[in-house]
């Protein structure tokens, strides 16, 4: 069995929680608890694309707000 967010052709959402983290999701797959979608279906690369573009700091929300 091959990794789905691997799929080149595969389609995709975005997803973003509550720490304003940023997910590829295979859009065939349930949404995990505490996730919500920031880009609806799409293909791989401009999901992966939308995921470059909006979220350039890798700390969790929590942390950057600290100062």
């Amino acid at each position: 069995m091959s990794n789905p967010f691997d799929n080149a052709e595969g389609r995709f959402l975005v997803l973003v929680n509550a720490e304003d983290q940023h997910s590829l999701w295979p859009a065939f797959a349930d949404l995990p608890d505490g996730w919500t979608v920031a880009l609806e279906e799409t293909d791989r690369a401009s999901a992966v694309e939308h995921i470059a573009q909006n979220w350039t700091d890798m700390r969790p929300a929590g942390l950057r707000n600290r100062g």
